[in-house]
């Protein structure tokens, strides 16, 4: 019998533990490639279920923000919804930026989209709110000359701790590299309940943050310092063209 040294065994062993652990992830296709199934559109302005001039729609199985049918922008500021709540998982996302900024769009939102996790319900916005109390994944595009982190983070109603420290910065940046217009890029977000996210682009961690909790943004309410445990996922519409092809999502913990 031929000998077979032993580091060898092991290394086969762990491939065939990794091979058997991929096997057993459930990845959700949240985006389903054909339509918005699951999904409500709510836009400032207008009720939820209103999807205002057509801004989301899937055209060759993308799921796009589009600005088409606008003259110009007056704050739209949109979200897409996903029906259910999740507390502890890996949610992974593929987007770009394409074209140009519709008329009217604040200068901050160039090449800016997100993804909010952690959110309040959609049934529960004001029609004319702007953005859902949540934690946001923020993602830029940028140019050779306009250097722009993606993946940071901004806090609409909320507040997380960085590092032990509590702060109440509204906008984070991350420490990726600048992704340009038309640039495919991966971002995931992967979330343990209020204890601690990450944000992660391209397979490198570019931010990472705990405890995050409801916000005093000055009017104070009963759940002001409440801890966020989990919550809505909505796709942002901010004035720019963004397309998504893949939304997906692996739970790590059910109930």
């Amino acid at each position: 019998m031929k000998y077979i040294p032993l580091f060898i065994i092991l290394a086969l062993l762990a491939a065939c533990h990794q091979k058997e652990e991929k096997a057993t992830e459930e990845w959700i296709q949240l985006f389903n490639g054909k339509d918005m199934e699951g999904w409500t559109p709510k836009i400032s302005g207008y009720e939820a279920g209103v999807n205002f001039n057509n801004t989301f729609r899937v055209q060759d199985g993308i799921l796009k923000v589009s600005y088409s049918e606008y003259d110009s922008f007056r704050g739209e500021f949109g979200h897409l919804f996903y029906k259910d709540e999740f507390s502890h998982y890996r949610l992974r996302i593929e987007y770009r930026f394409t074209g140009q900024q519709v008329p009217g769009g604040p200068q901050w939102a160039i090449m800016n989209s997100g993804v909010m996790v952690h959110g309040q319900r959609v049934e529960t916005m004001g029609v004319d709110q702007d953005f859902p109390v949540s934690l946001e994944a923020q993602f830029l595009a940028g140019t050779p000359e306009w250097k722009r982190s993606t993946g940071n983070l901004c806090t609409p109603g909320t507040h997380v701790y960085l590092a032990d420290t509590l702060t109440k910065q509204h906008c984070i940046n991350s420490t990726s590299k600048t992704y340009m217009l038309n640039e495919w890029v991966t971002a995931e977000v992967i979330a343990y309940g209020d204890s601690l996210l990450h944000h992660v682009i391209n397979g490198d961690t570019v931010i990472t943050y705990t405890r995050p909790v409801i916000g005093d943004d000055g009017n104070k309410t009963a759940h002001d310092g409440a801890p966020l445990k989990g919550g809505t996922i909505s796709l942002q519409s901010e004035s720019h063209p963004v397309e998504f092809r893949k939304v997906e999502l692996l739970v790590l913990k059910k109930g």
